[in-house]
C-alpha cells in the first residue's frame, strides 16, 4: 500500500479529485433539471464548495508540483474547501432535523439577497437558517439530499489527504 502512495503523484490524486467533483456536480445539475428540484441557499453554497475544491483540483493538475510543499499547499486548499462544504452540508442537516415550531422563517431568495446586502449580510442570513432549507424534498435509501452531500464531501476529502500523505510518505521513504 505504501508503494502506491508513493507513485501517486500531485497530478493522479487531483484528477481523481476533480473527477469525483465532477460527479458531484452532474447528479446536483441532474437533479435539478431532470428531477426539477430548485437548490435552497445552502444547496448553492454546497455547490460553490465543489466548484472552489475542483478548481484547485484542476490548477493541481495542471502544475503537478514535484515537492512536497506544492503536494501540502494544493492539499491543504482542497481540504479547506471540502471542510468548508462539511461544515455547510451538516450546518444544512442540523436544520432539516430541527422540529418544525423551530425551523427558521423563509426569508427572501438568495438572488434579491445578493442584489441587495454585503456579502458577509447574506452569509450570516443564510447560514442562520431559512425555512427552504429546512424542506427535505428527497430522499434516497432515508438519506436527505444534504446527507448524501456531506457522505460525496468525505469521499472527497480522499484525495487531498492521500495527496499530503503521499508526499510525506515519499520523504519518509527518501529518509530511509
Amino acid at each position: 500500500m505504501t508503494s502506491t502512495l508513493q507513485r501517486l503523484s500531485v497530478r493522479h490524486w487531483s484528477l481523481a479529485g476533480l473527477a469525483f467533483c465532477a460527479l458531484m456536480m452532474l447528479v446536483a445539475l441532474g437533479l435539478e433539471h431532470i428531477a426539477g428540484l430548485d437548490p435552497c441557499p445552502l444547496c448553492i453554497f454546497q455547490r460553490v464548495a465543489v466548484l472552489a475544491a475542483a478548481a484547485v483540483f484542476l490548477v493541481a493538475a495542471i502544475h503537478n508540483p514535484r515537492g512536497r510543499l506544492g503536494a501540502v499547499v494544493y492539499g491543504g486548499l482542497s481540504l479547506a474547501a471540502v471542510i468548508g462544504g462539511i461544515a455547510v452540508a451538516w450546518r444544512h442537516l442540523w436544520l432539516q432535523s430541527l422540529p418544525p415550531d423551530q425551523v427558521p422563517s423563509c426569508g427572501p431568495g438568495l438572488d434579491y439577497m445578493m442584489d441587495v446586502l454585503p456579502l458577509r449580510d447574506v452569509m450570516a442570513m443564510v447560514f442562520s437558517g431559512s425555512g427552504e432549507c429546512a424542506e427535505i424534498d428527497f430522499l434516497l435509501m432515508g438519506i436527505s439530499l444534504p446527507g448524501w452531500t456531506l457522505i460525496g464531501f468525505v469521499v472527497l476529502a480522499l484525495a487531498p489527504l492521500g495527496m499530503v500523505l503521499s508526499a510525506f510518505q515519499e520523504r519518509h521513504a527518501a529518509l530511509a
